[in-house]
């Protein structure tokens, strides 16, 4: 039985029980959370680490939650979203924000203050804790290419600062996710530009982006890593697998690298199309994909 009594003494914090993850995450699916904490300082962070550790609750940490999918049982102990620890502060070619800034509303800052390097970000509807995590990129831009350090704690509670080169940077991988980390801010080193020149590129990027991709519909973004010498979308349609549908999830029309919830779906809906486009894939082209999306959570 969990003891509210443990966090509901934390100051700067937000508590809800039993939450639908569904309300949070843009596949719109996803069961409750034990608890759902919302830190509003650095302080309230490490305490409920401290009080998570010391009662023995896992902690699960959920960025923006745009290339997720939380299964239907939902999640057990404590899941957190920092989108309230949100500042975004310039000092010079510097742009430092904390983990929950919108990495969008990053990429228009950094416009806005005449700094280039981060118009890769502009339309990637993610968290900047979460774009850390997982090594975010579009357009052949990387957040390796502009991090110069990253301020974590661990489950521990300890806060330490990572430098850009420590990172174990991968495709779609970091030192944060292979060590259970917690971004808390990121520090993006940039370089002086030409403000109407960035937002030509990043207006051309969005429209690239909404004529590719199935904006109007909830999805959790790219499903799978793009494998050596093909394109994950390609393969999936010479496979015959675009407009393939199971529940209320399908292979996206307009792009088939996306799977989109067009029908009240529901996790295991997206888990089992994406079983059956691994399958047909590798079946008919002789090509294991491998998920990008993350998949957490009880069944």
């Amino acid at each position: 039985m969990l003891d509210k009594s443990k966090f509901e003494t934390i100051d700067d914090l937000e508590l809800k029980y039993n939450e639908p993850l569904s309300h949070y995450t843009f596949t719109k699916v996803g069961g409750p959370a034990d608890v759902l904490a919302f830190p509003k300082s650095i302080d309230a962070l490490q305490t409920l680490i401290e009080v998570a550790r010391t009662n023995d609750l896992p902690i699960t940490v959920l960025g923006n939650a745009s290339n997720l999918i939380v299964r239907d049982g939902g999640i057990r102990g404590i899941v957190i979203l920092l989108e309230q620890l949100n500042l975004v502060n310039i000092a010079g070619y510097t742009i430092e924000a904390q983990a929950g800034a919108p990495l969008i509303e990053v990429s228009q800052i950094a416009q806005k203050h005449a700094l280039t390097g981060f118009e890769f970000a502009c339309g990637i509807p993610g968290s900047v804790g979460g774009a850390v995590f997982m090594n975010a990129g579009a357009y052949g831009g990387e957040l390796s290419q502009v991090l110069a350090s990253c301020k974590v704690i661990d489950t521990e509670g300890n806060i330490s600062v990572l430098r850009g080169e420590e990172m174990h940077w991968g495709y779609r991988n970091s030192i944060i996710r292979e060590q259970n980390l917690i971004v808390i801010s990121a520090k993006f080193e940039l370089s002086t530009g030409d403000p109407a020149v960035i937002l030509n590129e990043m207006t051309r990027l969005n429209q690239l982006r909404s004529s590719k991709q199935p904006l109007e519909y909830p999805s959790c973004g790219s499903v799978f890593k793009r494998p050596e010498g093909h394109f994950a979308g390609r393969l999936i349609q010479e496979a015959g697998c675009q407009g393939h549908r199971i529940g209320g999830v399908e292979v996206s029309k307009k792009h088939a690298g996306f799977m989109v919830n067009v029908a009240d779906g529901t996790a295991k809906d997206y888990e089992n199309l994406i079983a059956y486009v691994i399958e047909q894939v590798n079946q008919k082209l002789g090509i294991k994909l491998e998920t990008e999306v993350r998949i957490i959570g009880e069944n």
